[in-house]
């Protein structure tokens, strides 16, 4: 009898192990999030637009008002320029715009005249601040002398001093130096308020710059007087623009300190603004198109400028 034996199977070949395994802990995006994410995007650039609308109405309506006549602006608001029984919206209806308003100011002497009174405390206030805090925010980052950190402290503390409080100090010493309602007076004044901030703002810019750069300099021969000139105000410059865009701004919109100190017969635009409007009242035909053009000219100095700005206001944020 011959026994047979039964064939056994092979046993299965077990799997390879995968070379580069399936990574864990990430789980794929569903529909349902992706559209919340594209949803969140068009909700973020929505409240922009309507951020930006709100922010610009108030110069779309100032603007309006000054090519209409007294008129229309006494009878209906500004927004009626706007034809709203058109199909198309925002369609401007020519016939209510006119530049008889802007005729009217260039005539006025007096305000004419306070623009280039304000141009020129304006333009020396700014150019002095910013060369006078950047010479003292290089002393103060790279300089060694004595009581360097007290004085810092010092510039620092002025910070917080009001303007209010020196009115009428600096008014006595302005009238006994003979400089009270004068040019020279406002401008002095703004500089001195404008250098704490500019110090501060200058000097913290300044000393991110690296030794090695400076020290480089040095053993080329650079002086002191080069080396700020040919290193330290090239790298400086989107802080000087923007210091120099906060001093502009905020000495061309000043009301009080021009109110104060400066001359009567030639005051700055905010001044004879405000003066218009106490002389005659409801002559919107001379307000409005001077208002108009005191807000455009910083308006216009921002925005040539935005680029320098921006790097300033973010320098030091990144390492």
């Amino acid at each position: 009898m011959t026994a047979v034996s039964a064939a056994q199977p092979e046993p299965a070949a077990a799997p390879k192990p995968s070379a580069t395994p399936p990574p864990t802990g990430q789980k794929k995006e569903s529909v349902a999030s992706r559209l919340v994410t594209m949803t969140g995007h068009w909700a973020v650039r929505l409240g922009l637009v309507v951020v930006a609308l709100v922010w610009l109405m108030p110069t779309v309506g100032l603007l309006s008002s000054s090519l209409r006549s007294p008129e229309d602006i006494s009878v209906s608001g500004w927004w009626q320029i706007f034809d709203l029984n058109s199909s198309f919206p925002f369609i401007i209806d020519a016939g209510q715009l006119t530049g008889a308003n802007y005729d009217t100011l260039l005539a006025n002497d007096l305000v004419t005249g306070s623009l280039f009174t304000t141009l020129l405390i304006t333009v020396p206030s700014t150019f002095t601040v910013v060369i006078i805090g950047a010479l003292a925010g290089y002393a103060f980052a790279w300089l060694d002398f004595p009581g360097r950190d007290w004085f810092f402290l010092i510039v620092v503390g002025l910070l917080v001093v009001p303007v209010q409080v020196a009115l009428i100090p600096v008014a006595k010493l302005f009238n006994t130096l003979g400089l009270f309602e004068t040019t020279p007076g406002v401008v002095i004044f703004h500089t001195a308020f404008g250098l704490p901030f500019a110090v501060f703002l200058l000097r913290n810019f300044f000393a991110e710059i690296p030794r090695e750069l400076l020290e480089a300099a040095r053993l080329d021969g650079a002086g002191e007087v080069r080396l700020f000139t040919r290193v330290v105000l090239p790298l400086g410059g989107p802080a000087i623009a923007s210091l120099g865009i906060f001093q502009f701004l905020w000495v061309w919109n000043d009301m009080l300190v021009a109110l104060i100190f400066s001359d009567a017969s030639s005051p700055p635009i905010t001044v004879a603004l405000q003066q218009q409007v106490r002389q005659f009242g409801n002559n919107i035909d001379v307000l409005a198109p001077g208002a108009f053009v005191s807000m455009i000219i910083p308006l216009i100095v921002f925005f040539a400028f935005q680029r320098q700005f921006v790097s300033g206001m973010m320098a030091g944020a990144v390492k």
